[in-house]
């Protein structure tokens, strides 16, 4: 399918109930490579992914949405702290990719958190993530090597910022 579906989409709190939904899209291998910094704990164990999200969902600091096409859940995103810093992350159904759903879901979200700057980072060989970033007006500010467990190898990430 190649509609544009942006216009469709909408972002609401997750809430505990939406983790089975959440887990089963996160288990697409191809996904998994492209994110490479999956949880190696949580990726493939439904209890210890729920746990996980408790403990997310317990955390004020972090703002997790829930992406729904027409009511039916596609993904999530989400800003959270981390070193001092405010970092977007966010994970879209693989049947979803390609149709502009990923790039709407950051704009919406980056409407809702409106403290900056926000990071966000992507191996350099997730083009589809890159162009969603720079789409959202993020600017790449570095890059560094690192070990990512869902590829059980070392890669480089690109650093992304979006400023004022």
């Amino acid at each position: 399918m190649t509609d544009d579906v942006a216009g469709d989409i909408s972002l609401r709190p997750l809430t505990e109930d939406d983790v089975p939904v959440l887990f089963d899209i996160q288990l697409d291998e191809e996904a998994q490579h492209l994110a490479a910094f999956t949880d190696a704990a949580t990726a493939r164990d439904a209890d210890a992914f729920r746990q996980k999200y408790r403990r997310i969902l317990a955390d004020d600091a972090i703002v997790n949405r829930v992406v729904e096409v027409r009511g039916e859940v596609v993904g999530s995103v989400a800003t959270f702290p981390i070193e001092g810093d405010t970092e977007l992350t966010y994970w879209i159904r693989k049947d979803w990719w390609g149709r502009g759903l990923a790039t709407a879901a950051v704009a919406a979200l980056l409407d809702e958190v409106t403290e900056r700057p926000i990071q966000a980072r992507v191996v350099e060989d997730n083009a589809g993530s890159v162009r969603v970033l720079e789409r959202n007006g993020f600017v790449r500010v570095g890059s560094e090597d690192s070990f990512a467990p869902g590829r059980q190898a070392t890669v480089t990430e690109l650093i992304f910022e979006l400023g004022d």
